[in-house]
């Protein structure tokens, strides 16, 4: 008997949080057919001695809503060992979409996860209308991993009520009727669930509050009542994390989830500062889960934060009219124009203007600045901030931000972290990432493009929560825990994330000892030349997805074994 793949000598991380041990896997027909010792031969066989052998990771928070239809790898995901990637989080996405309503989507998705337009223009085919039309262009598609979708609530929104679900304004019986049909109809034809936000940063890109953002609990629990329907899913849910107080908004979505009998997972972030309104947001997940509820708090395992820089879509000075001027021009000549003593001076004494990103209120927020070089350090000391630097020196935060972004010709790039960094470390996050209802997630992979790269978190799970931090660690058991089964739980995507006879044969080599993150870099590879973040890893040995090799000591294979996964799966009948 000869398996298609078969892994040798590895030690097994069962993604169960078992004790690791060393034995082989098989496989055959995509799943895994065989663990311990296998006498039979492969037709291709990996030697792992030395090295982890894991379940694929499941990344529950990405917005590869887009390029999973203009590209065929979800990178950076799929370079950090993800074999399953959940997208249409936020509660936004490009379906359902009437023809007339793209322009709005486009400007939604434009502000909310920083893609730009003309990406998504020169991007998208629009050879759907419908939910199931969107899933079935994303069926058609050959891809390296996984992906599986929400029914994102903003556009279903505006699908129902036109311009009145973009204004606001509050939906009427016959839309609520409506939109619970086509939350069933979703959920038949494969998707997860519904995803939603409330989150006051979440705006289009000509700045208005996403439609979702006021709807009542009446919608949410039509639209929940809809997933129950078809047969059950998650809600997804970002309450607003800037407000100081979500527990009310959280509290409705509780509420209708527990009415309705469906599971949650909602963004937790931990303010570096001032009350512990997260550990309210806790407080809350005990009770509901005491009274027989079934809620996550996802959090993301480094600081919440922005990367900055003359390549990217901020930076101190992006809304300094003196730099617009220039901002425009290639990066070498960019370069030379602010290295120029007389630029300098008149950018350093220009004020910047009252437009922009909602999230530029970050752009000098020098206490939490830092330098991000190579390898990044997600947890830099305190002392090390722009502000402690500056204040040490003598001179200036926004000189010695000038300075440091001309370093490297202009490729430096500039850490802002914005949340989980409290007082000036992760050692809430380390607290938090033991417990039962907490869930890894945003990742954001495939949005903000420009601002933001933390899909490469799973990578810093084994290097710093595993093996470099000095306190607070993780055993490698248990992290693998947490970006394997633990998420694929939670999605209701029970045919993965564990190695044993009968799953799915998504799989990671890894040479732990040799795992290190690299500094994001900026690629220009989106549709119309658009330029991304994108951030590379070192002793990712192999990822298997379906049993087909899709990359290689770091390097990209030709196989393209992913599919979209429909709906919810049961666990193998083993």
């Amino acid at each position: 008997m000869t398996y298609e793949l078969v892994i040798r000598h590895g030690t097994i991380v069962d993604g169960l949080g078992g004790e690791p041990y060393v034995g082989d896997v098989a496989v055959r027909d995509g799943v895994i057919a065989a663990i311990g010792v296998v006498d039979e031969t492969g037709t291709r066989e990996i030697d792992a001695t030395g090295l982890l052998v894991t379940p694929g990771f499941v990344d529950l928070h990405t917005h590869y809503d887009g390029q999973a239809i203009w590209s065929d790898r979800l990178t950076p995901s799929s370079a950090h060992g993800v074999t399953t990637a959940v997208m249409g989080n936020c509660g936004v996405g490009f379906a359902p979409c009437r023809p007339e309503d793209h322009d709005t989507l486009v400007d939604l998705m434009a502000g909310v996860e920083d893609i730009p337009g003309v990406v998504m223009v020169d991007g998208l085919p629009w050879t759907w209308e419908t939910f199931p039309e969107f899933l079935d262009a994303l069926d058609a598609g050959r891809r390296d991993i996984d992906v599986a979708a929400f029914l994102p609530h903003s556009p279903l929104r505006v699908y129902v009520m036109g311009r009145r679900g973009v204004d606001r304004e509050p939906a009427t019986d016959e839309d609520l009727a409506l939109m619970r049909k086509l939350a069933a109809e979703a959920v038949d034809v494969g998707a997860l669930g519904f995803a939603s936000s409330r989150l006051t940063l979440h705006k289009s890109e000509s700045g208005r509050p996403i439609p979702s953002f006021e709807a009542g609990r009446a919608e949410i629990e039509a639209i929940a009542r809809g997933v129950k329907d078809a047969g059950g899913g998650l809600i997804q849910f970002v309450p607003d994390l800037v407000a100081g107080d979500y527990g009310p908004a959280l509290q409705t979505v509780f509420d209708v989830a527990e009415d309705v009998g469906l599971p949650v997972t909602f963004t937790l972030a931990i303010g570096n500062a001032g009350d512990p309104f997260f550990v309210d947001g806790l407080d809350m997940v005990e009770k509901a889960n005491a009274a027989g509820g079934e809620i996550s708090a996802q959090i993301f395992p480094r600081p919440i934060g922005l990367v900055l820089g003359l390549e990217l879509s901020g930076n101190p000075f992006v809304l300094y009219p003196s730099f617009r001027e220039i901002a425009g021009l290639p990066l070498a000549e960019l370069v030379a124009e602010l290295r120029k003593p007389e630029v300098r001076q008149r950018i350093l004494n220009d004020k910047p203007a009252s437009d922009g990103h909602p999230l530029m209120f970050a752009a000098q927020a020098w206490d939490y600045m830092f330098p991000l070089g190579d390898p990044p350090n997600y947890e830099p000391s305190p002392a090390d901030s722009i502000g402690a630097q500056a204040r040490a020196r003598g001179v200036n935060p926004l000189e010695m931000a000038y300075d440091l972004l001309l370093d490297d010709d202009g490729h430096a790039m500039l850490l802002v972290t914005l949340a989980n960094f409290r007082d000036g470390s992760l050692d809430t996050v380390a607290e938090l990432l033991h417990r039962e209802d907490v869930v890894l997630g945003l990742g954001d992979g495939g949005a903000h493009y420009g601002m933001i790269c933390d899909a490469s978190f799973p990578t810093y799970m084994l290097t710093h929560w595993v093996r470099d931090r000095p306190t607070g660690r993780l055993s490698v058991a248990a992290a693998v825990r947490e970006l394997t089964s633990t998420p694929a739980r939670v999605a209701g995507l029970a045919d993965r994330g564990r190695i044993a006879v009968g799953y799915k044969a998504d799989l990671n080599v890894i040479d732990a000892a040799a795992l290190r993150l690299h500094r994001p870099v900026v690629v220009g590879d989106l549709p119309a030349g658009g330029r991304r973040l994108d951030q590379t890893a070192e002793g990712y040995r192999a990822t298997v997805v379906t049993g087909e090799v899709i990359a290689e000591n770091g390097a990209p294979t030709d196989a393209r074994p992913g599919k979209l996964v429909r709906g919810r799966r049961p666990a193998p009948a083993v």
